[in-house]
């Protein structure tokens, strides 16, 4: 037997650890440590900035996203989320980007791809300071010093005219052609932007854009587009059924009205004659009108189904002289169903738990060359519809996505009635006062701290960068004015000079801007953190015998 030494039996001992360790993770695990994950977040984040940068601001480009499925379908867009969600990814900090966009779209709508290019920045702002031997710790204190300094700033310069009805509407208006001066729409953004603000007042200080119909139509120009007051289904009125109806009793419901035919799958059934055949057929018949019966029973004059409305019960129906929609998209039956007050049955046993919808007038309407239902008058009086018009699907689509983004942004603004400057304004006035918070802290913070203001002034450089101009002289123009009191400068990317936003009418959200900067730098601080990356090894059928 050998004998050791005890030195040598250390190392034994250790060695046997280190390969213990080793064993730890599964063969096709991958782990990255340290320097190279930390290099490997930030390379991903920047990555994924750089790469909706240039959809940023009024002379933004778009991007065309091609599947790979079936169909082989076609979106062109430049909104941030939109991107971002129809991208694969695999790299891990990338996809923490990607739900912060995600995140700002459902929560505020606007903003998507300013939040992404703020936290890209900021990770490059980082990296630089990573690599002067800063520890992430102290760059995350300084980050969280700088922001809830950057928040002040904004606080304090924020206009409020809730009390002023003309002001506030004026305010809404500019907000409204602020986010779609960097849309498809932007072209007729004060048409899109009255529609846009009629909708959403409509709602009295609701959030709930359920009420609010999009609806899309090819044909005609974006100007042709209007809002109307009601409910429009995109459906046809059936052959002998009456085209209006006043003082309508609706019935919404999601149920099978084609049992017209032995639904045992399998089932087989055996008779000796045609007669029996004929004797079936006629309690499918009698079972049908006994349900179309217990139906009338509820005292309506419409019935709105989800499913198929076959031949026999639509002629019960129209005998009856109530007009039977069938086929209704399960989403056009539930903001029905919401509009008018009613509520979607299955059954019909009980007619007074069954709660029916109503409105003033049903009657059918052209659009282009399309039949739809119209519902005026209905008991939900803030519902509206708008309908699109425009040269194509995807003309259509990316118009559905802007209006979509105003209208988020403007019940949110309802809501909260703070609002700020555009143009690079707000992100000029917090990297000033950032500024100045750096040049007090002492420690190796402030280096974090100036960092922070840096990354900031890249949203107005990005802009400028976008819209071809010299963005180095245009920063270097505002910051001047931003050292003047009351100062209400930004870039006016028309005349590719520095302008007077409140001339201009460019005015932003506060909240819009408050869920950027914070989400951004949440984000940050998290990717800061890793220092480590496990990527799990994947799950193999084991060999059944």
């Amino acid at each position: 037997m050998a004998v050791y030494s005890r030195r040598n039996l250390k190392y034994w001992k250790l060695w046997l650890v280190c390969a213990q360790m080793e064993r730890l993770l599964k063969d096709d695990a991958v782990e990255e440590k340290g320097e190279r994950a930390r290099m490997a977040s930030f390379i991903g984040a920047m990555a994924i900035a750089d790469l909706i940068k240039t959809t940023l601001g009024p002379k933004g480009m778009d991007k065309i996203l091609q599947s790979t499925g079936r169909g082989r379908s076609v979106t062109v867009t430049n909104d941030g989320a939109t991107i971002l969600k129809s991208l694969h990814i695999d790299n891990p900090a990338a996809k923490v980007l990607v739900d912060i966009s995600k995140v700002q779209d459902d929560e505020v709508g606007d903003g998507t791809t300013s939040v992404v290019v703020l936290a890209g920045e900021l990770l490059r702002e980082a990296e630089k300071l990573v690599n002067m031997k800063i520890h992430p710790m102290t760059i995350i204190a300084g980050f969280r010093m700088a922001v809830e300094c950057a928040r002040n700033a904004l606080l304090q310069r924020t206009m409020d005219n809730k009390e002023n009805t003309d002001k506030f509407r004026a305010d809404l208006m500019n907000i409204a052609m602020t986010t779609l001066s960097s849309k498809i729409l932007s072209q007729d953004k004060e048409y899109f932007a009255e529609l846009a603000v009629d909708a959403v007042l409509r709602l009295k200080g609701s959030t709930n854009l359920e009420a609010i119909q999009i609806l899309k139509k090819p044909g005609g120009s974006l100007k042709d587009s209007f809002l109307d007051e009601g409910f429009i289904l995109d459906k046809k009125i059936g052959i002998g059924q009456p085209k209006r109806i006043e003082n309508a009793k609706i019935l919404v419901a999601n149920t099978a009205m084609d049992t017209d035919k032995v639904k045992i799958y399998g089932a087989r059934v055996r008779v000796d004659s045609m007669s029996k055949v004929a004797d079936i057929e006629a309690a499918e018949k009698q079972k049908m009108r006994e349900k179309v019966q217990k139906i009338i029973a509820h005292g309506i004059n419409c019935f709105v189904n989800r499913q198929l409305i076959y031949n026999f019960p639509e002629e019960l129906f129209a005998d009856a002289g109530i007009l039977a929609i069938e086929h209704a998209d399960f989403e056009g039956i539930e903001r029905l169903a919401l509009v008018t007050g009613g509520e979607i049955a299955s059954t019909f046993d009980n007619p007074e738990s069954v709660k029916l919808g109503h409105c003033k007038v049903i009657e059918e309407i052209m659009i282009g060359e399309d039949r739809l239902i119209h519902f005026s008058g209905v008991e939900m009086g803030q519902a509206c519809t708008i309908v699109l018009r425009g040269a194509s699907e995807h003309v259509l689509d990316e118009a559905e996505r802007s209006l979509h983004d105003a209208l988020c942004v403007l019940s949110q603004t309802v809501n909260d009635t703070r609002v700020l400057f555009g143009g690079g304004w707000p992100e000029m006035v917090m990297a000033k006062e950032v500024d100045e918070l750096a040049r007090k802290t002492p420690g190796k913070k402030s280096h974090a701290i100036d960092a922070f203001s840096r990354a900031l002034q890249a949203i107005p450089t990005t802009i400028a960068d976008n819209a071809g101009l010299d963005s180095a002289e245009l920063i270097s123009q505002l910051r001047a004015e931003h050292h003047k009191e009351s100062c209400t400068a930004g870039i006016d990317v028309i005349t590719g000079s520095v302008g007077d936003m409140q001339k201009l009418g460019i005015q932003e959200s506060f909240k819009v801007k408050q869920a950027i900067l914070l989400s951004a730098t949440e984000a940050a601080e998290m990717i800061l953190r890793v220092d480590e990356i496990i990527t799990c090894a994947p799950r193999r059928r084991e060999d059944r015998m």
